[in-house]
Formats: C-alpha cells, structure tokens, sequence
C-alpha cells in the first residue's frame, strides 16, 4: 500500500468518522457527564471494535452479512434494541457531573461498564461492517500480503476514531465547566434523543441501502 493509497484512506475515514455516530455521541456523553479522563475507556471501548470490525472485513463478515438476510437482521436488531436501550438511559438522566469512580447503582459509571457500552454499541451495528466491508478492500492492494495491510488501515482507523472522539469528549467536558448541571442534562437528552433515531433509522436499515 503506497504513501498516497493510505492518505486517501485517512481522509475519507475521517469524513465517515466526524460525522455523529452512536460511539460519537456516547463520547461526548460520556465527556459531559464524567470529564475527559473517566470518559477514555469509552473510547477505548470504541477502539476495540475498530480493531474486531476491521479483522471481520478481512475475513469476509461484511459479505456473509451482506448475503445473509438472517444474520444481518439478528445483527441489525441486537444493535437497534442496545443502541434504543442506551438511549432511554440518557433520556432518564437527571443530570449533573459525576466525580465518582461509580454512580447511585455501582456500576454505570465504572470504567469497565463505560468501555462496555461503547464497544457494544459499536460492535453490533451491522451499517459499520457493510461500510467497511465495501469502503476497505478498496485500499487494499491485491498483489500484496493482506493482512499487514488491513492491518495499517486498523491502526489508521482507530486513531482517527480515538481523536475524533477525544475532540467530542472535550466538548462534552467544557460544555459542563461553562454552563454547570443543566448543560449534562440537556446534552444528554440531546445524545439520547440521537441514539433513539439512530436505532430507529437501524431498525429500517437494508442491506440494499449499503
């Protein structure tokens, strides 16, 4: 893969990236609600299924996905139903910055429960494996060994994700500093409003669509 192939690569994955997504949306979330540092599993969470979409495109997962009615909606509404589910989360927060490593319930705002939801909603939405499935193997160079190949782009795909991300968490967090607890709440009604459409707009997705 030459110096070029790789540049085109980057800005194309940058424009898909940059555009609110549901990881996106839960970093900024995440950002408002918990402050920058505390949001990084989320991200990192994110990373991860960065790293698991792109060794599933190389394996062949975006096409059996985009052959297989059955797994494509079992996928399809795994995704729809967590991605609704984290919504209504948000939808039903009152707000307010947490400093602590765990919230009222013990659990929600652990970093291991943070980087869970993140991957999870990252994970099983099956328009991110029909993106790349038919954006990536474009880049790759068939002449050439595949796998160190997918393997830059991983790399490349990840840390334009984790920067996106970070840009968003940061928003999220001086977001908080100059408008205080109602900027948490109204942020994340915002985000989960946008995760709801999005499991809703998931729920219609086909796979002629891709």
């Amino acid at each position: 893969m030459s110096t070029a192939t790789l540049l085109v690569f980057a800005l194309v994955a940058l424009i898909a990236i940059a555009t609110p997504g549901p990881t996106v949306l839960l970093a900024l979330a995440n950002g408002s609600r918990f402050g920058v540092r505390r949001a990084l599993p989320g991200m990192l969470g994110a990373v991860a299924s960065d790293f698991v979409l792109v060794g599933a495109v190389a394996l062949g997962l975006g096409a059996l996905l985009a052959a297989s009615e059955f797994w494509f909606s079992v996928l399809k509404w795994a995704g729809a139903a967590y991605l609704a589910w984290v919504g209504l989360r948000l939808l039903r927060s009152q707000g307010g910055l947490d400093l602590s490593p765990q919230d009222a319930a013990g659990t929600r705002g652990s970093p291991r429960a943070i980087f869970a939801k993140s991957f999870l909603v990252a994970v099983t939405n099956p328009k991110g494996y029909l993106f790349c499935s038919a954006l990536m193997p474009q880049f790759i160079d068939p002449a050439a060994p595949q796998w160190p190949q997918y393997a830059l782009i991983a790399i490349v795909f990840a840390g334009l994700d984790f920067s996106v991300m970070l840009a968003y968490a940061v928003i999220g967090a001086r977001a908080v500093k100059l408008l205080r607890r109602r900027a948490v709440l109204w942020l994340d009604r915002l985000c989960g409003g946008a995760l709801l459409a999005l499991a809703g707009s998931l729920a219609f997705y086909r796979r002629s669509a891709s």
